[in-house]
């Protein structure tokens, strides 16, 4: 490739790209005395969408994803990746009129397209929805745990739980028969197999259509097939709501409509019509002939029928029979069913079962809830989580242990919703996955709207993945287990290339093998007496537990140390989980405050410069990265980190607290006496500064701000609102 630089740092989205604009200057301050080029890459829902489109737009327009995407198949690979939006459909058709408006040439989102141009644009707006990032940028397995610094603070400044009863009305509903979990298909394919397969429905009829064609399937490589039933899926719904309402708690329904672009949308506007089914039994038509699509959540729904009076009142009157709802925003009525992103299991559920199983209401107040989870694959993690905390009280985050995590994430390992293979089907009939070869290799009687989907999972990433297990196990020595179920057809796939591995290498004893249901109530066990474990698991169970844990753990997730090993050598660092924080802009628009916390981007920061000190064999790097760790410690342990209210310390303050602390390592150490001679002034200058730039930074609060876009701010102005203190300015600079 031509390019080669030593560290990419991502330009994303929200709370986090904020952040980026008052760090990343220090970082590259720092990094340029190493001799250490730190260059930016887009992958920001705006980014994304305009490199899709570089036909209409005014100039050269780079696909920095695509590029991206080159290089982490390279030895020479760096990677910091913040979090993106995932985007569901809403905040798609958001960030599209936020561009138009500011002057780019783009077609609207056709919903329904017709015409040969509406359905190439809907084919490029479909390819950045949902998991679009990830998958590209994930060529190794996933390393996440909370770094020993971050876990110590936790104990010791731990986190408020709320009580757990025994008498809790709060579960987790899901389908019993019907889902993806009963109806999975899984094989590992042989070699003659191997070449591009095909997907096709036989309707009732006999008529035959491809579904997908070209479908590329390798020697070894596990493949999956599954579906939901359309009409089990509405009977469930309808009998959780009338439970829901029996029981006297709140109904919150909990999915990835980000990760699983595909088939949650389409689960989630399921949920929206049984829910108001009297409406549209009623008002169907007019819905229809009003641009209503459920898939897309209440709020949309609302936006379409302002002038259609007799609609809302009749959505009203079913609003009281039904049981009141879990909300987003009590306090301006947004509901679990509002939009389909708002509510993504893995941050909702956890963050339900830290506050004793409580979510909040449309009174503003906290109640008992039923999580409903359609599909029963992972439902028995949270189903364990909250029948254990029944029995034993909440976790105590002052003693607890840790749970440390290795994901099969690598190529695409399955992933399920964002794959291309995932269909709502048109018709009855039968689909085949058909080889090369003229093989069938799965095959499932269907319904009209039932949602099918496929997914791989390759030989060499399992591979991988099993050794970076082993590895982190020999590191720690503590309980390790591989979250996998016999019974399911897809894990006992996986369990026939783990256990041979393992045997050959010799450490089988030290490996447990159990189902995820099993495995959470050890796991539990485990970090209740204060030890570690190891969770090795497939990449959406990953996704669940590197929030789950560290949200009951840390009280957050975003503060994960998240290494990916690259599988040709280089390394991607993820800042942590945790999503990108919408909330937190709005503050900050509002209030000139950033609460987001960017020790994430600390952590990852230390691993990447150590990482390039290793594999560049820069010893610069190296003292780098461990002043940076230096640095991290001293936000931890002098309590630098962003305070949630206007008028208190935020993301803006750290970042000083954090360079000052990086410089006064640097100054101090004696493995570099260059890097020390050129932080010492730095180091001086900060502390004696310090009631300038902290006067500076606090002055600047409490009033609005403008950044001009929330999906693709104006980069002066977010600079300018990110970097108030010309004091720290100009000794940065």
């Amino acid at each position: 490739m031509s390019e080669t630089p030593d560290i990419v740092y991502t330009t994303v989205d929200e709370a986090p790209e904020l952040a980026s604009a008052s760090l990343l200057p220090i970082i590259r301050r720092f990094a340029k005395a190493a001799g250490i080029t730190i260059e930016t890459r887009d992958i920001s829902l705006a980014g994304r969408i305009l490199a899709a489109f570089p036909d209409r737009q005014k100039g050269e327009v780079r696909d920095d994803l695509a590029w991206l995407g080159e290089w982490v198949k390279t030895p020479e690979a760096n990677v910091i990746k913040l979090p993106n939006i995932s985007a569901s459909t809403p905040q798609l058709e958001a960030a599209i009129k936020e561009l138009q408006a500011q002057g780019y040439d783009l077609p609207d989102y056709p919903h329904e397209p017709g015409t040969d141009a509406e359905k190439d644009a809907r084919a490029r707006y479909d390819a950045i929805k949902g998991s679009a990032v990830n998958p590209v940028l994930r060529e190794g397995n996933s390393d996440r745990r909370a770094a020993n610094a971050v876990k110590k603070f936790a104990q010791n400044n731990p986190h408020r739980m709320g009580e757990w009863k025994s008498d809790s009305k709060t579960r987790v509903a899901s389908m019993s028969g019907g889902d993806f979990r009963s109806n999975e298909k899984s094989m590992t394919l042989s070699a003659d197999q191997a070449g591009p397969a095909k997907i096709v429905l036989t309707a009732d009829g006999g008529t035959e259509t491809v579904l997908k064609d070209g479908v590329q399937l390798h020697e070894g490589t596990v493949l999956d097939a599954t579906f939901m039933s359309a009409s089990k899926l509405d009977a469930f719904l309808a009998d959780e709501i009338a439970k829901t309402k029996e029981d006297g708690t709140l109904f919150s329904l909990h999915l990835k409509a980000t990760m699983m672009k595909v088939s949650d949308p389409i689960i989630f506007g399921h949920a929206v019509k049984t829910f108001l089914k009297p409406v549209f039994d009623k008002y169907g038509d007019e819905l229809k002939a009003a641009g209503v699509d459920p898939n897309g959540g209440l709020g949309a729904l609302y936006a379409k029928i302002e002038n259609k009076p007799e609609i809302k009142a009749e959505i009203e009157k079913v609003m009281v029979e039904r049981p009141p709802m879990y909300m987003v925003n009590s306090a301006k009525g947004i509901t679990n069913l509002h939009v389909p992103s708002d509510v993504i299991i893995d941050a909702s559920i956890p963050a339900l079962i830290r506050d004793g199983g409580k979510g909040w209401g449309p009174d503003d107040a906290q109640h008992d809830t039923t999580c409903v989870i359609p599909d029963d694959t992972y439902a028995p993690v949270y189903d364990e989580t909250i029948a254990y905390f029944k029995e034993t009280g909440a976790l105590d985050p002052s003693t607890a242990g840790t749970v440390q995590n290795i994901g099969l994430m690598a190529q695409k390992a399955e992933e399920y919703g964002s794959h291309p293979t995932t269909f709502e089907i048109p018709t009855a009939g039968t689909v085949r996955v058909i080889a090369s070869n003229g093989d069938v290799l799965h095959e499932h009687a269907v319904e009209a709207g039932d949602i099918w989907r496929a997914c791989t999972v390759k030989k060499a990433p399992i591979e991988d993945w099993v050794a970076l297990a082993i590895e982190r196990q020999k590191a720690e020595g503590c309980e390790a287990i591989f979250w996998l179920d016999a019974d399911r057809p897809h894990d006992a796939q996986l369990i026939e290339y783990v256990t041979p591995i393992l045997e050959a290498r010799g450490v089988a004893d030290n490996f447990a093998i159990m189902a995820p249901r099993e495995a959470t109530r050890r796991t539990f066990e485990t970090i209740r007496e204060g030890k570690t474990s190891i969770a090795i698991t497939g990449n959406v169970l990953r996704d669940y537990l590197t929030d789950l844990f560290p949200i009951l753990e840390l009280g957050t997730s975003a503060k994960m140390l998240s290494i990916v090993k690259l599988m040709q050598g280089g390394g991607l660092f993820e800042t942590g989980a945790g999503g990108s924080a919408p909330k937190h802009v709005q503050q900050l628009v509002e209030e000139n405050h950033l609460r987001w916390d960017s020790l994430g981007e600390f952590c990852a920061l230390a691993e990447s410069l150590k990482f390039l000190g290793e594999s560049r064999d820069n010893a610069k790097a190296r003292v780098l990265g461990e002043a940076v760790e230096a640095a991290t410690q001293g936000v931890l342990d002098h309590d630098r980190s962003p305070s949630r209210k206007t008028g208190e310390p935020d993301n803006r303050d750290s970042h000083y607290w954090f360079a000052r602390y990086w410089a006064e390592a640097l100054a101090s150490q004696d493995k570099d006496a260059d890097l020390a001679a050129e932080f010492k002034p730095v180091a001086e200058a900060l502390a004696a500064k310090e009631a300038d730039i902290i006067g500076e930074l606090h002055g600047a609060q409490g009033k609005s701000v403008d950044i001009a876009g929330y999906f693709h701010p104006d980069d002066d102005k977010k600079s300018a609102v990110m970097r108030p203190s010309n004091t720290l300015n100009d000794i940065i600079a």
